[in-house]
């Protein structure tokens, strides 16, 4: 059983009796330390470890097309500040990994929103031309396979800001609503331009996937409510869509305390969420699980910050999840980067324990 076929056993509740071991990705301070402790620098991390990615995937460029033409501004031995392709001004340090420093925006209130619509249409350019070999080499890989399903917040929070959306949500929510819209329309527009495609050469994806990364430690950015009037409904269209094509998991990545949506990311068709995030706001998928049931699945759930302590604590916090990972539906692994803080090998110990799980 390659992992492509455990990790559907696993989110559709078959039979399987083990988990993936898999390697996402580390801080660059952490691969220094690594280095430092006997890794042989520049191997591959998944020949080294004996893992693999947590998936395949393939899409359309679903961003702006054409992108704002990028622009340096300033540029010192310490930092770069420049216009991004996606009209972003902001500060990025050359020394440190960091979230850049957000300057300016050019999309800041609904009168921009015209010149950003334009460059989020659906144009035959936006489709890979190398397509049919990004799907054959995906469905040979063994992995799961997803197909991008973009974001319905989080860009829209990207290309403008915080406060900016915040206010545009408030002042403005047909624009916002339109926004969304726009998004979804774009992104369905390339889900029936490619799986088609992809069907012809006898593979479809397991999944569509998103990203939104719209929620803090304290809760989400998008309310409830706003999310109800002006964002439900680009999630549902996208959802009716991957079903027309035979896909079942509809997952996105974000980041925070997610709790408070999702009752509402469900009513809209999302049924995968990654990541759990337990050591930033306490989150257990054990908890996620008797409050949403079965038609919820995870990806994550392991307490990365557990890895910098020792074997006993990676031992209980692997204990802590069994039941729910014989009960399925919970692909487990560390939630987001590896921090600097683990050593080479507690993380070795943790694979190797996790290479040993029989169910």
């Amino acid at each position: 059983m390659n992992y492509r076929h455990l990790f559907q056993q696993i989110m559709h509740y078959g039979s399987f009796d083990r988990m993936p071991v898999i390697h996402w990705t580390t801080w660059p301070e952490t691969q220094e330390r690594w280095d430092a402790e006997g890794y042989p620098k520049g191997r591959d991390p998944h020949e080294f470890f004996n893992t693999v990615p947590h998936w395949a995937s393939f899409g359309a460029n679903l961003g702006l097309l054409p992108a704002f033409q990028e622009q340096t501004i300033e540029d010192t031995p310490e930092y770069r500040i420049f216009r991004a392709e996606d009209g972003v001004i902001q500060q990025d340090w050359k020394h440190s990994s960091c979230i850049p420093n957000y300057i300016d925006f050019t999309l800041k209130t609904a009168e921009d929103w015209p010149e950003f619509k334009s460059r989020l249409q659906p144009d035959p350019a936006r489709i890979p031309d190398d397509l049919e070999q990004q799907i054959t080499d995906a469905d040979a890989s063994g992995l799961p396979v997803t197909i991008h399903t973009a974001s319905m917040m989080g860009w829209i929070r990207n290309w403008m800001g915080v406060e900016n959306m915040s206010y545009l949500m408030y002042d403005h929510p047909d624009v916002y609503s339109d926004m969304v819209k726009t998004l979804a329309d774009l992104t369905c527009w390339s889900l029936d331009q490619i799986l088609p495609r992809a069907k012809k050469l006898g593979h479809v994806p397991d999944m569509g996937f998103g990203w939104e990364d719209i929620c803090g430690k304290s809760g989400p950015l998008v309310g409830p409510d706003i999310f109800d009037r002006c964002v439900a409904h680009g999630y549902r269209q996208i959802r009716q869509t991957l079903d027309a094509h035979g896909i079942r998991l509809f997952g996105l990545d974000s980041d925070g305390m997610v709790e408070p949506l999702i009752p509402n990311w469900m009513n809209a068709g999302v049924n995968v969420l990654f990541p759990i995030e337990p050591g930033t706001w306490g989150a257990k998928p054990e908890h996620l699980r008797r409050r949403f049931g079965k038609e919820l699945r995870f990806m994550g759930g392991f307490d990365k910050l557990v890895l910098e302590k020792d074997h006993a604590a990676i031992d209980a916090e692997l204990e802590s999840h069994i039941d729910l990972m014989k009960e399925g539906g919970l692909v487990l692994l560390p939630d987001h980067l590896i921090t600097p803080g683990v050593p080479l090998a507690n993380y070795q110990y943790y694979l190797e324990r996790v290479r040993e799980l029989r169910f």
